[in-house]
């Protein structure tokens, strides 16, 4: 039987192990992934962050420095026409490629195009025309000389060049058509870079905008109406033929050097055509790709009404371009990330130009652009490693050594236990050789109740002046052999108790009390193994202990007062540090201590169902003697 509960514990191990090795792989297979799921979201929203930190910069840079041109020509204008009696909208610029280059530089982007258009009303066109003719090769020639231009001459420009207002119309083939309805007109004026088209040289002077494009049409009219900046999307040249839908921005020009007079008149618009692709390009660093901004363009008065589909292209654009460290591409005219990471995003509004929708004329909408960033698989696919597997691995090659370890001790142990067996069954042997069974028998006895630690419990009647049976000795205990006693000629006995205890106790709740009594006889525990003192017993708030026994010793004497002292010290510790938790009064509580020296003391062992270490000629003067300065008379005590 006992051979094969070895076994069902040596299988129980062995699959305890076995299960704790696939939980804790378990484990730390889901651990690593999970860490490296919290990097691969918290870099993604280090680099979210940086790109729309730096993009929104770059817009309000641009929409600033858009202002202050509209500003500065408007102040120009003012001074050009009170020096030389010249009024709107016959002024030309001037320096414009200079002040045009360093607007486009500020824009963020690369090779965006600006262009100026005058409001020119319609008893002016002819006179307009005129003007026009007579100052094209005056800023062609400026442009030319500060651009360097090689490709092209200005004559082959002013060839180039429709000398009247015109518009491209679709019935007439795209042929110029002069505009020859009624009221005000925009031309295009002066341009940057001038007449350019990815080499080829295409010149917008003198074009309509009004009748050349219905959405800049509107834009004019919801500027007019705003007087402010608004925005559109428009397709926009990155390649030859190869367009990406962009934005179209209109900045109105208003003539007088007053910024803040209200009576204001736009003279002329600042029309600027640019991608936004740009405006994510050198944000990263090399090595951090795989980033997804979503420019989402909407009109809030239609947001969440249920038409987005039947949006115009002025109410709704969606654009989608990658980020890969500090290069961006255009991915295309839709939202294009994956939806797996769709509670990854990380949306801040782009570009609101802060309008009452409700003063734009009926149906129109100054867009908010939103950016929208996503991650994408290229980016968490670069924090997937194999630490993972690694990890795994070895965890179970920590346990399969750990097996390992256990089954070579196991082997061992049972080794040794054989040894051992044969070893007791040979000193059995030899012992019944030597000694008779019955006095084998006891000493066995004895050895396992030496071993037992069990708790009080009276074991013997109160009969007899001792409190003892006097046919004790004759008829032996229910285990069938007399108990083993011990004779000391001298001990010394110290008795501890607290004072104020009853007084202290009676207000406070039992587990406070046991925390006090446990604390300081934990204190005296450790007290009593340093100085070699013999605790006897604890009964309530007394501390019994003696010294000299059970190894008996000359100084016993001076080993209980030693001892006594250090536990009046050490009770005046334990009770100042448990006054944080137990009341201020505890440190009130004080040690009376007696320490008595016997003459003879008789130790002894009880060997009945319920083995138990006493000395009961201990604990009896304890009772008596705290009462009366005589000691009482030694009595019989048993271990």
């Amino acid at each position: 039987r006992e051979d094969a509960n070895v076994l069902r514990a040596r299988f129980l191990v062995a699959l305890i192990l076995l299960l704790a090795a696939t939980g804790v792989a378990t484990a730390a297979n889901l651990l690593v992934k999970q860490q490296e799921r919290r990097d691969f979201e918290n870099q993604f929203v280090a680099h979210a962050k940086e790109i729309v930190t730096v993009s929104r910069s770059k817009a309000n840079q641009f929409f600033d420095a858009l202002d202050s041109f509209a500003s500065s020509i408007g102040a120009q204008a003012a001074a050009e026409h009170a020096s030389h009696n010249t009024s709107w909208p016959f002024y030309r610029i001037p320096s414009w490629s200079v002040q045009a280059k360093k607007l486009a530089e500020l824009t963020g982007v690369n090779d965006p195009t600006i262009a100026v258009a005058h409001i020119v009303q319609e008893a002016e066109r002819d006179q307009w025309n005129s003007f026009a003719a007579q100052q094209n090769p005056l800023w062609y020639q400026e442009s030319v000389n500060h651009e360097g231009y090689t490709d092209f001459t200005v004559e082959q420009l002013l060839q180039r060049t429709i000398p009247f207002i015109h518009f491209y119309d679709p019935i007439n083939g795209y042929q110029p058509t002069p505009v020859r309805g009624p009221g005000e007109v925009f031309p295009y004026f002066q341009a940057y870079p001038i007449g350019l088209n990815y080499g080829r040289p295409v010149m917008t002077t003198n074009v309509d905008i009004l009748n050349s494009s219905k959405q800049t049409e509107e834009l004019y009219h919801i500027t007019k109406e705003i007087r402010g900046p608004t925005i559109g999307f428009t397709r926009i040249p990155i390649a030859p033929e190869k367009t990406i839908l962009g934005s179209q921005i209109v900045q109105p020009i208003f003539d007088g050097a007053d910024t803040e007079a209200e009576d204001r008149k736009i003279v002329a618009i600042t029309g600027i055509g640019l991608h936004w692709l740009d405006y994510f390009n050198n944000v990263l660093a090399d090595g951090e790709d795989g980033l997804v901004v979503v420019l989402d363009s909407a009109c809030p008065s239609l947001q969440g009404s249920g038409d987005s589909k039947n949006l115009t292209n002025s109410q709704r654009n969606i654009i989608t371009y990658q980020v890969d460290g500090p290069r961006s591409v255009f991915l295309g005219e839709d939202d294009l990330h994956d939806p797996k990471y769709d509670n990854l995003v990380l949306s801040r509004t782009f570009v609101d130009l802060d309008i009452d929708q409700s003063q734009l004329p009926e149906g129109s909408c100054v867009p908010i652009l939103t950016l929208r960033v996503y991650p994408s698989a290229e980016l968490e696919d670069s924090f997937q490693t194999d630490n993972a597997i690694i990890y795994t691995i070895v965890v179970v090659a920590i346990f399969a050594f750990t097996t390992l370890v256990f089954l070579l001790y196991d082997f061992f142990v049972g080794k040794r236990q054989r040894i051992v067996m044969d070893r007791i069954v040979k000193q059995d042997r030899i012992v019944s050789d030597v000694f008779p069974t019955a006095i084998r028998d006891r000493l066995y006895e004895n050895q396992a109740k030496n071993m037992v630690t069990a708790g009080d419990a009276d074991m013997l009647d109160d009969d007899g002046p001792f409190g003892l049976d006097e046919t004790f000795a004759g008829r032996g205990n229910s285990m069938g052999s007399a108990p083993l006693a011990d004779l000391f000629p001298s001990v010394t006995v110290v008795f501890a108790d607290l004072v104020g205890f009853t007084a202290w106790s009676s207000a406070r709740e039992p587990q406070q009390v046991f925390i006090l009594l446990e604390t300081i006889y934990g204190a005296f525990d450790k007290l009593a193994y340093r100085h070699s003192v013999f605790k006897v017993e604890t009964v309530g708030d007394c501390y019994v202990a003696a010294a000299g026994l059970p190894e008996p010793s000359d100084d016993h004497a001076v080993v209980a007062c030693r001892f006594a002292r250090d536990c009046l010290k050490k009770m005046k510790d334990v009770t100042l540090k448990l006054e944080v938790y137990l009341g201020p009064d505890t440190s009130d509580l004080d040690l009376r201590t007696g320490i008595h020296r016997y003459g003879r003391e008789v130790n002894g062992c009880s060997c009945n169902d319920f083995p138990l270490i006493r000395s009961f000629t201990i604990l009896q003067w304890a009772s008596h003697s705290w009462c009366s300065a005589r000691a009482a008379k030694p009595l019989p005590a048993f271990w």
